[in-house]
């Protein structure tokens, strides 16, 4: 969010067309906490305050990033992240932040907290990675490699896995980290790497309870925190911050199978 509460959303955008229809672009904008809600599953046109540049030298380049206050704003989504740690997490409140003046818990400032100046609109746009994808020679493991630059710098980071069923509308499935522990941390130059090899990522999309991994997302942990089997206590810029993902569903052509049981 910004300091005003207004969503900062760089993604897919709902907008109302003409005739009443809602069509989903990429784009970059200020949304207002005040826009419609729907049921989870459906679409309702944001409410959008301004359009963003993307440019991270461009005219938004100083917008400080907050996290977003607890409980979520307009938040549809039926699920409790870390069910173990946390179960009556809607429960819990608290103002949204600036990044670098959340209230990391037990921390003193002897401890030497390094985030410590605004995080910047334009210095969370300049961030980049790529990321390479295969299956093991046995056809039962995933592989992902991730090298990034231009992140936030000093920073823990974690990477989550989105899979097929996690966004269904009749019965979704936790999003969980990919691979456990999912943490790298970040050099003073915002430099990381990540690398996983995940059991049986990619299987036969029609064979029963096929749950594929079709996107990872990059998060940056506010708290500075990792959550073991969880992606976060809240989700959903609450205590993760998504930084950077594949733009839309992916890795339809790979195919694993599960290894033999002993």
């Amino acid at each position: 969010m910004d300091a005003d509460g207004n969503f900062v959303v760089v993604g897919e955008i709902n907008r109302a067309t003409p005739v009443g229809a809602i069509r989903t672009e990429w784009g970059a904008a200020l949304v207002s906490s005040d826009s419609p809600l729907p049921e989870f599953g459906t679409l309702a046109p944001y409410t959008v305050v301004r359009e963003l540049d993307p440019d991270p030298r461009g005219a938004d380049e100083e917008l400080v990033l907050h996290t977003l206050p607890l409980p979520l704003p307009l938040n549809n989504y039926p699920m409790v992240f870390a069910p173990e740690q946390l179960p009556e997490a809607g429960r819990v409140e608290r103002p949204s932040y600036a990044f670098h003046e959340v209230p990391i818990p037990d921390v003193r400032p002897e401890d030497g907290p390094k985030v410590t100046s605004p995080v910047t609109f334009g210095a969370w746009m300049s961030a980049g990675g790529t990321l390479e994808v295969g299956v093991t020679s046995d056809g039962h493991c995933g592989t992902f490699g991730f090298d990034f630059s231009r992140l936030v710098p000093n920073s823990v980071y974690t990477v989550m896995s989105l899979r097929a069923r996690d966004l269904d509308p009749a019965e979704p499935t936790r999003p969980g980290p990919l691979g456990v522990p999912n943490v790298f941390v970040t050099d003073a130059y915002g430099n990381g790497q990540y690398h996983v090899t995940m059991p049986n990522p990619f299987p036969d999309p029609e064979l029963p309870g096929a749950n594929r991994i079709i996107n990872v997302v990059v998060l940056w942990m506010s708290y500075q925190r990792n959550y073991g089997g969880a992606i976060g206590e809240f989700g959903l810029g609450g205590d993760i911050h998504a930084h950077l993902k594949l733009r839309c569903a992916s890795f339809q052509d790979l195919r694993t199978v599960a290894a033999p049981q002993p």
